[in-house]
């Protein structure tokens, strides 16, 4: 690894690289995933799905996501993140574009699938940067920032798109897809312009790795990266535990995410726009959830940072089930928006901890396909449960009790061998 040649630039390029890789997250899960949950009710007037249906079209995006998010990240080990991600967030753009033309259930589904393609390969490379870029001292906090691109997407979204279907009315449905994809095409080429996938590409090391650190190498890159070279990730262990846990947030985020506009506005009673305020609420505190996680993991380690984490978000999802009043709804929001993407952040710090800095995409990639099954299984169990039962009480109390079970998970998760981030 290269190091500084006389005096250093006045800011670490990995910075730089971590705005991008935010800029990333707000296209890609902000504007791609997180925007749907708001569409979800006018979309299903507009094209008269029930609830099974929009449950599956978040099932078909997230087969998609899980699909992409496992050979995205081994794609970019071997060919870098920035060809990878700036294709994937171009795949995006282009289909939810498309998905705005949709006059059938079939349409609409290919096309959240693309879209689950593009979001995969886009987030789970970008939520792997500080592994490169940072040594594990760093690594939480540096991931952080990245994930906190999800919550300034979710939040741009709660103003925009009540706002463009207010303007466009029966069809505004379909140009929120149309500028939502125009914005990630816009953003493709930004991220494509600065984002770089190593530090020696700018002749740097990892910032926070000294002079003085022994490179120690974690158990996966005691082998040379070449090719996809899925035995150095698949066979650590402690990666297939990693992955048993993130399969429970995964499982239960998903039907809290999905359904939270839908049951405001069509069991609650109120508007669209007071749902979208809430949503720009849980989206603004989320921006500062990955900082705030990804460094509690960094200082009281991952497994227990995990555990706690699950434990808040457990309490959201009981929260907005329990408690059906204003107060619960804010209050839920409130919790949630503080801790939304905490498991993401530390779980991709945790990939890199255990796989090290070169091969953390393909292993926050393996452990995403745990993660992705969770997502795909949560909007189609939790859709059915609320057309049955005719209400979301059954399906939030659901999350909060897979929640739970991840917390007491967490806590038999083993410590990652030392890296310098080298």
């Amino acid at each position: 690894m290269k190091k500084n040649a006389g005096k250093g630039p006045w800011i670490h390029y990995g910075w730089i690289v971590m705005a991008m890789g935010m800029l990333t997250a707000i296209g890609a899960h902000g504007f791609g995933r997180m925007a749907y949950t708001l569409i979800l009710p006018s979309m299903k007037d507009g094209l008269h799905f029930n609830y099974a249906q929009l449950g599956l079209l978040g099932t078909g995006n997230f087969i998609g996501y899980l699909t992409l998010a496992v050979i995205g990240g081994f794609l970019a080990a071997k060919f870098g993140t920035r060809i990878v991600i700036t294709l994937a967030l171009i795949l995006m753009g282009v289909t939810m574009i498309i998905t705005g033309l949709a006059q059938s259930f079939g349409f609409a589904f290919v096309m959240r699938l693309l879209t689950g393609f593009g979001n995969g390969a886009a987030y789970v490379p970008a939520m792997a940067l500080g592994s490169a870029w940072f040594a594990m001292k760093r690594r939480g906090l540096a991931t952080g920032i990245v994930s906190a691109g999800i919550g300034a997407g979710t939040l741009i979204a709660g103003f925009i798109v009540p706002y463009i279907l207010k303007s466009y009315g029966a069809e505004g449905w379909r140009f929120c897809w149309y500028y939502l994809g125009g914005a990630v095409l816009l953003i493709s080429g930004i991220v494509y312009t600065f984002i770089r996938s190593q530090p020696d590409e700018k002749a740097l090391s990892p910032l926070g790795c000294g002079e003085g650190d022994t490179p120690l190498k974690p158990v996966a890159e005691a082998g040379k990266a070449k090719a996809l070279q899925w035995g150095l990730v698949y066979r650590v262990r402690e990666v297939w535990y990693l992955g048993l846990v993130y399969f429970m947030y995964g499982f239960s985020y998903i039907i809290y995410m999905t359904f939270f506009a839908a049951f405001l506005i069509k069991e609650m009673g109120l508007s669209q726009a007071q749902a979208g305020a809430l949503w720009a609420l849980l989206g603004g505190l989320s921006i500062f959830c990955g900082l705030i996680w990804g460094g509690i993991s960094d200082l009281l380690g991952r497994k227990y940072g995990l555990a706690l984490a699950y434990l808040t978000l457990a309490v959201a999802y009981a929260v907005l089930a329990l408690i059906k009043s204003s107060i619960g709804f804010y209050f839920s929001a409130v919790i949630f928006g503080l801790a939304a993407w905490s498991i993401p952040t530390i779980m991709a710090a945790a990939a890199g901890d255990y796989v090290g800095p070169r091969l953390a995409p393909a292993g926050l990639g393996f452990i995403t396909l745990f993660f992705g099954i969770g997502q795909a299984l949560g909007p189609a169990l939790g859709g059915y449960l609320a057309d049955v039962t005719h209400s979301f009480a059954v399906p939030f109390l659901l999350a909060s009790g897979v929640s739970l079970l991840g917390a007491i998970s967490s806590s038999y998760l083993e410590k990652p061998k030392k890296d310098t981030g080298l």
